[in-house]
């Protein structure tokens, strides 16, 4: 991790660092340009337009690491995970799984918030045609890095196989696991890390390509995030048997 980033002792301070980041000049070419241009179904719109960062609760249980916004979502909006289909279908899910407060997501201070969750991304900036290069998600990992470090997760929920390759990375990086191999992608999987690192759970990204298809149904992501929040509450059902004993 960034050295400078290790010195960042709160999320509000990550975030600043996070919207001055010009590191990628691909994607703050991109970024300015979808801003500038708009679609013409926002024409109205002040495009956000710089790279987005984090959303939920900074004491979170779980955290969720998305892949990157999307050109006329995030980069819209400027909170992840909103102002597009694949926003929609995941707040919704959050909602009925008991993580966020309402099952939509429109635009920052539309009341959203999220219960014991905290969003991120392997990527802050939208990149064209939604494909980052290797070396743009290597330049943003130290964001990410950091806010689990700030946030200590019981459980991280990877949405698709970029993101878990991303965390499963960083992992390895750090000599933390030894072989990427040992954790294949499937949507549902569960993977107990080496100790003191947080539980891993995937599911497929929630991108229109995968929920118009039927790869991905609300179903399929309520029940991995229902397998979630029963993970966290085993701490108190443990105490609750422990006092009946």
């Amino acid at each position: 991790m960034s050295g400078a980033l290790t010195q960042i002792g709160s999320i509000e301070d990550l975030d600043e660092r996070i919207v001055r980041c010009r590191k990628c000049p691909r994607l703050v070419a991109y970024r300015e340009a979808v801003a500038e241009k708009k679609r013409f179904a926002f024409c109205d719109w002040n495009y956000w337009g710089k790279p987005v960062p984090g959303f939920g609760d900074p004491h979170a249980g779980l955290y969720i690491l998305g892949l990157a916004p999307a050109a006329h979502g995030a980069n819209r909006t400027g909170r992840v995970f909103t102002g597009d289909r694949s926003g929609d279908f995941l707040y919704s899910a959050l909602h009925r799984a008991g993580f966020a407060s309402q099952p939509t997501s429109v635009k920052c201070g539309d009341g959203l918030e999220l219960k014991d969750a905290y969003i991120g991304a392997a990527l802050r900036c939208a990149p064209p045609a939604n494909k980052p290069l290797p070396s743009e998600l290597a330049n943003c990992r130290p964001f990410f890095e950091r806010e689990l470090a700030l946030i200590q997760p019981r459980a991280v929920l990877a949405l698709g196989g970029i993101a878990m390759k991303a965390y499963l990375t960083l992992l390895k990086d750090s000599h933390a696991i030894q072989r990427l191999s040992a954790y294949p992608f499937q949507h549902g999987a569960i993977y107990g890390l080496p100790e003191g690192l947080p539980r891993l759970f995937l599911s497929y990204h929630p991108s229109q390509q995968n929920t118009f298809t039927g790869k991905l149904t609300p179903a399929m992501l309520l029940g991995v995030l229902r397998s979630i929040r029963n993970y966290l509450s085993e701490p108190a059902k443990r105490v609750r048997a422990a006092a009946q004993a």
